[in-house]
């Protein structure tokens, strides 16, 4: 499983899309698009990726532009699981 499908797996089930995810790839907006994804889901959202994917974020990752897209959370994702 990619980094990008695991990511979509922790925004579906974090957010309880409903399957939409199928239809999101790396230049799908996500912060102000999607409704479910509030301050407070974002907050949500980080402890799942965490704890799913046995990373630690840093408090200055957290900022809109990291979640402005698919692309922009896997990046982040990505960054530190040291790739």
């Amino acid at each position: 499983m990619t980094t990008e499908e695991r990511v979509l797996a922790v925004l579906e089930r974090t957010l309880e899309l409903g399957g939409r995810t199928r239809s999101m790839d790396a230049d799908t907006p996500l912060l102000g698009a999607l409704p479910e994804l509030d301050s407070m889901a974002v907050v949500l959202v980080i402890d799942a990726l965490q704890r799913e994917l046995e990373i630690e974020f840093e408090e200055t990752d957290i900022t809109a532009e990291a979640f402005a897209t698919v692309g922009t959370l896997v990046a982040l994702v990505e960054t530190r699981q040291g790739r």
